[in-house]
């Protein structure tokens, strides 16, 4: 916290945004460097530019945070654990990750450098923050979808775990739940997770009756609500936008300043925010709990217009620097000893000599008079709060020696604000003591149904969706799936005490939060493909977190599998329709009625007219691939697969019937296929 108030969290793409941001009034900004930044297409900032942006930020008060909040992959580990210990070096005040495994390493390495959860990471539920905390996380970022409830609720769990809670709460609104999206790395190979993401949800996907662009939300403004989340205890005020021009990022600083401490935005102000970028304007409906068709929207001919009137305005934000650190100076003033000059800015301390004063031949200096000479700081960060002089009276000072003194006692300020001081940590990754394993001679077939009557006669296992009712016998592993997203705590653990009592003996969970009411109710856990698992050390924090095994993430790549090493046994999805969003705002209503849906079924189209199944699942909804994945005729490339899992969705029971036979026997595909990222991988 920044005093009394949360701090502004802006963005910076660039180091032009940099200054737009610290110049409009952020307390922190976040930034990426050249490597595994989740906006790889930001110009971003090198090692050495990166220290200059911090030396440039501590002068001025502002604190920075450096974004690695992408997937990484075996690979890469040693690179991405080298930048974070050079960024720690750098004096950087946290990291922002998403990849479990680089958490676990850095935490355990580099303890004194702060770690904050991601929104990459899906922590939709509360559930969630023990674990993160005991993981060493000291904030969380909160997801855009939480209504004002829930996120009320999230934030009282956090005080009560002394966790931080950063919210966004300005820029885009992305369809998916951060960090479960997948559409751009299916349909163009550039993956979200891996900070490439195209945006092909802003292109046009059409529910029937509905907008025709009903992946595309319009952007995110919580500025009317400032003071209400800083009741509830949030500690960063976070603006998306490294992608964005830095006249945006300036607007949206000044206004969410404005918001904050005078409890209103000028009218020209909101007005310029809006013109310089929106989508037909913004909404706050997850917040305020009004999900619907009002909050889609797409960027406009007339919005891109009103942007060019908007610059102007906006380039009196950051012309000139913002004084922004308060000072006190005590000053003396002696015959035939040299000026002194002391500067202070609470932490930090200078103290300089200057020229020896002349005897005053007309009007001798006084207090006031020096103040007001000395009190020209021009192009710094600094103004004067307090002011004590010690002047002998008959004595004449010029101006020029008065300004000598504050340039040299402001530089030698910067110098002391700006140093570096950490703990030393070791430089060098050591990887976990894990071995890849070869190809199995028996894998074990599950399959996962969306509906009782897809139930096969054979299989290894059956994983349940908790939404429906069991009425089954079935002889092998029963595993209940926890939709991603479920948010409400007690009603998550009364089903599954009912599906635990019914002789479920695992559960299937797809994000951290699952992982706690799962355990709680006695449950086996099979970390779902949700978890982002892509690397070696995120497979072993999950087993740590305590998974009995896991499934793969859907970007994990045959030659992946080849270095992927793990303490449990591992899954991989073969056959399926695999989710690519997961979202709380579905899009088949801006044209439809779930009672329609139910009945009819419900997909999207894209421009090319190919369909897209969408599913509601209690709390969130999700939006699957057009064709489905087939891998049953590629065994040989299963390195380390311990059981393999044919996600069912819309399949009649003859179609899963026929598929289960087809994996057993290894066939090649009778029906429209891809092979997903399995072999081309993603960028």
């Amino acid at each position: 916290m920044t005093g009394a108030f949360p701090e502004i969290l802006s963005p910076a793409g660039n180091t032009e945004m940099l200054i737009a941001a610290v110049r409009a009034g952020a307390n922190a900004v976040y930034l990426g460097a050249k490597q595994f930044s989740a906006r790889r297409n930001a110009v971003n900032f090198s090692l050495e530019e990166l220290k200059e942006a911090v030396t440039t930020c501590h002068i001025r008060g502002v604190k920075v945070y450096l974004t690695l909040n992408i997937l990484i992959r075996d690979e890469e580990m040693a690179d991405a654990f080298s930048l974070a210990h050079e960024a720690y070096r750098a004096g950087i005040d946290g990291l922002i990750l998403a990849d479990l495994g680089l958490a676990r390493l850095l935490h355990r390495d580099i303890p004194a450098l702060p770690l904050h959860a991601s929104t990459q990471m899906s922590v939709l539920s509360p559930l969630a923050l023990p674990i993160l905390k005991q993981m060493g996380f000291a904030r969380v970022v909160a997801p855009r979808e939480l209504t004002k409830a829930e996120l009320s609720a999230f934030c009282e769990e956090a005080k009560r775990l002394s966790l931080e809670v950063e919210v966004f709460i300005h820029g885009a609104l992305c369809m998916s739940v951060s960090g479960q999206c997948l559409l751009s790395a299916f349909l163009g190979g550039r993956s979200g997770n891996r900070g490439l993401c195209a945006g092909p949800c802003r292109l046009p996907f059409s529910a029937p009756g509905g907008t025709g662009h009903d992946l595309s939300l319009k952007d995110l403004s919580l500025l009317p609500y400032l003071h209400e989340l800083k009741e509830m205890g949030v500690s960063s005020f976070k603006i998306e936008g490294r992608m964005k021009r830095p006249e945006y990022v300036a607007a949206a600083t000044a206004a969410a300043n404005a918001a904050l401490h005078e409890r209103r935005v000028p009218e020209e102000l909101e007005e310029a925010l809006r013109a310089v970028f929106s989508r037909s304007g913004f909404t706050a409906g997850y917040y305020e709990d009004k999900r619907g068709k009002n909050m889609f929207g797409i960027r406009t001919k007339e919005d891109v217009a009103a942007a060019g009137e908007a610059f102007p305005l906006l380039h009196d934000l950051t012309r000139r620097e913002r004084q922004s650190v308060p000072l006190t100076a005590v000053f003396t003033a002696k015959a035939n000893t040299p000026l002194t000059l002391t500067l202070s800015d609470g932490a930090h301390s200078v103290t300089l000599k200057g020229e020896t004063p002349q005897k005053a031949l007309q009007k001798s200096a006084s207090g006031n008079s020096v103040k007001t000479m000395l009190d020209k700081f021009g192009a710094t960060p600094y103004f004067l709060v307090k002011f004590t002089a010690d002047i002998e009276d008959g004595l004449f000072i010029r101006q020029s020696d008065l300004n000598d003194l504050r340039r040299r006692a402001t530089e030698k300020l910067n110098t002391l604000r700006g140093s570096i001081a950490v703990t030393d940590s070791p430089a060098v990754y050591i990887p976990c003591a894990l071995t890849p394993c070869q190809v199995e001679k028996s894998i074990k077939l599950f399959v996962r149904v969306a509906k009782p009557e897809q139930l096969p006669a054979h299989a290894d296992g059956v994983i349940f969706p908790l939404e429906k009712e069991w009425n089954a016998d079935f002889a092998g592993q029963k595993t209940v799936e926890i939709p991603r997203g479920f948010s409400n705590p007690s009603a998550l653990v009364a089903r599954l005490t009912s599906f635990y009592q019914k002789g479920f003996t695992h559960a299937l969970c797809g994000d951290i939060a699952s992982f706690a009411a799962a355990k709680s109710c006695g449950f086996s856990v099979i970390a779902d493909s949700g978890m982002n698992i892509l690397n070696s050390e995120a497979a072993l924090t999950t087993a740590n977190m305590g998974a009995d095994s896991l499934l793969v993430s859907a970007e994990m790549t045959a030659a992946g599998l080849k270095r992927f090493a793990s303490p449990v046994p591992v899954g991989l999805t073969v056959y399926g329709h695999l989710p690519l969003m997961l979202f709380r705002n579905c899009p088949l209503k801006n044209g439809s009625t779930c009672q329609s849906c139910r009945q009819n079924g419900g997909a999207l189209t894209d421009r090319t007219g190919t369909r897209f199944p969408v599913r509601c699942r209690t709390t969130c909804g999700e939006l699957y691939n057009s064709v489905p994945l087939w891998l049953g005729d590629k065994k040989e490339d299963f390195h380390g697969i311990s059981f393999a899992v044919l996600y069912f969705t819309e399949e009649t029971k003859e179609q899963v019937e026929k598929t289960v036979a087809a994996f057993q026997n290894g066939q090649k595909a009778d029906f429209p296929h891809t092979r997903g990222l399995f072999y081309r991988g993603t960028k």
